[in-house]
C-alpha cells in the first residue's frame, strides 16, 4: 500500500469519525437545545485557536519545504562536482583518466541506486558510498602530474573532490527525520484540539455543516501527512530524485 493510499484511507476515516460523533452527539441534545446559546466568548476562543493552529502548521510546512530544497541543492552540488572531476581529468593519460571516470560512476551509481534506499530505511550514508569516494579522491592525490597541464588540473581536481564529499555529508545530515518529537507532539494535540472545538459549536445534522465538518477534518489530516512526508527529503513519497546522479553515468 502506497502513502498516498494510506492518506486517502486517513482522511476518509477521519471525516467519517468525525461525522459519526456529530450525529451521535446530535441525538443525544434535547429538541429544546438552541445552538444560538453558543456564548460569544467560546466562538472567539474557537477562532483564536484556529488561528494560531494555522500559523504553527504554516511554519512548520514552510520549515520542512526549506529542508527538501536544501536537500536537493546539496544533490545537485554533489552531481555537478563529480562531473567536474568526469570533464578535468580529460588531460590525464588515458589509464589515469579512464580510471577516475569508472570510481566515479561506479560511485554515483551505488549511490543512485544502493544509497537513496538505506538512508531511507537507515537515515544515515551507506559505508560502501563512502569507501568508493574514497577511491576517486586517491586514484587523484596519488598520481604525480608529469606535464604542466596536468599539474594545473591537479587541484582543481581535489578540491571539486572535496566539494563533492562535502555535498554527500550535508546530504546524510539530511537523510533523517528534522523535526523534533516535541513539534509532532504539539502538532497532533493541537490537530485533536482544532477538530474537537468543532464540537463546542453545537453544529446541526445539516448536509452543509456535516460536510464542512469533515473536510475540515481532512483538510488537517493532509497537511499533517504533509509535513510527515516533507520531513523525510530522502522517503518514498515527495522524496528528493537521484536524477541528477544518474545524469552523469557513462
Amino acid at each position: 500500500m502506497t502513502q498516498w493510499v494510506a492518506l486517502l484511507i486517513a482522511m476518509v476515516a477521519v471525516c467519517a469519525v468525525v461525522i459519526v460523533v456529530v450525529v451521535l452527539r446530535q441525538r443525544r441534545i434535547g429538541e429544546d437545545d438552541d445552538p444560538n446559546e453558543t456564548p460569544d466568548v467560546i466562538e472567539y476562543m474557537v477562532m483564536m485557536i484556529g488561528v494560531i493552529y494555522a500559523i504553527v502548521l504554516g511554519l512548520a510546512i514552510a520549515g520542512v519545504w526549506e529542508g527538501q530544497g536544501g536537500a536537493q541543492s546539496t544533490v545537485q552540488a554533489e552531481a555537478q562536482a563529480l562531473h567536474e572531476v568526469k570533464e578535468r581529468v580529460q588531460v590525464y593519460p588515458p589509464a589515469i583518466r579512464d580510471k577516475v571516470r569508472a570510481d566515479v560512476d561506479a560511485y554515483a551509481s551505488f549511490a543512485a541506486e544502493k544509497e537513496w534506499p538505506y538512508m531511507r530505511h537507515h537515515g544515515d550514508l551507506a559505508p560502501r558510498g563512502t569507501q568508493l569516494l574514497d577511491r576517486v579522491r586517491t586514484d587523484i592525490t596519488q598520481y604525480d602530474p608529469k606535464t604542466d597541464l596536468e599539474a594545473q588540473a591537479y587541484q582543481p581536481l581535489v578540491d571539486e573532490v572535496a566539494a563533492a564529499d562535502a555535498a554527500r555529508t550535508a546530504r546524510g545530515q539530511s537523510a533523517g527525520s528534522t523535526m523534533p518529537p516535541v513539534v509532532w507532539f504539539g502538532l497532533i494535540t493541537g490537530a485533536l484540539v482544532t477538530v474537537g472545538l468543532i464540537f463546542t459549536l453545537q453544529i446541526r445534522r445539516s448536509a452543509r455543516e456535516l460536510l464542512l465538518a469533515g473536510l475540515f477534518s481532512a483538510l488537517i489530516a493532509f497537511l499533517l501527512f504533509l509535513i510527515w512526508d516533507l520531513d523525510a527529503p530522502f522517503g518514498s513519497g515527495l522524496a528528493v530524485s537521484a536524477d541528477a546522479l544518474r545524469e552523469i553515468l557513462g
